[in-house]
């Protein structure tokens, strides 16, 4: 039996990772406050507030705070940060502490791998899972650098990471030959 870290991604496991890397957006937390603060009202409402102008409207305040404040919370925090793994299987990409969304993308299906100089919020409409019809699909956390996949279908997945350019070699050494690579890397 081999300890090699090869021999057990192979064993059932994901194979090992070629590269990983990670992008954040300390701004997310600001959001997140917020919402942390919406929930602290509806808890300091629900507990302080004297019932006496009716149950029904006491609960509507009460729950919308609690409930906007959840949506800010968990709806900031999953974007705070995105890491992404490359292996020689695929490219997949973690949003948050927990990981979620996920998207895992076969190398298989990627025709084109390309590095984006600059990706901004702008250009999607915002931060967070994003897509738009005509530029496909992306996850956006911060403004800089990214990874640009053109897939087998001709949809497009972007992916905002820092060392994009690193990344984009590691996918290119690792995508099936006659793939087109794309413009090479800027330096």
């Amino acid at each position: 039996m081999t300890d090699h870290p090869r021999d057990q991604g192979q064993a059932g496991g994901p194979p090992p990772a070629l590269w990983t890397g990670r992008a954040t957006n300390r701004l997310q937390w600001l959001p997140a406050s917020a919402g942390a603060a919406c929930m602290a009202l509806g808890i300091e409402l629900a507990v302080d507030e004297p019932w006496t102008s009716g149950i029904v409207p006491l609960l509507m305040s009460v729950i919308g705070c609690v409930s906007a404040g959840l949506l800010m919370l968990f709806g900031t925090l999953a974007f705070v940060h995105v890491a992404v793994r490359v292996d020689s299987d695929a490219m997949e990409v973690r949003c948050g502490h927990m990981g979620v969304p996920r998207r895992r993308i076969p190398l298989d299906q990627v025709v084109r791998a390309e590095f984006v100089p600059r990706v901004t919020p702008c250009h999607w409409g915002g931060w967070g899972c994003r897509w738009r019809p005509e530029q496909g699909t992306a996850v956006v956390v911060r403004r800089g650098e990214g990874i640009a996949l053109t897939l087998g279908d001709g949809r497009t997945f972007t992916v905002t990471v820092d060392d994009a350019e690193t990344a984009v070699r590691v996918i290119r050494d690792h995508l099936r030959p006659g793939t087109t690579t794309g413009p090479a890397p800027a330096v």
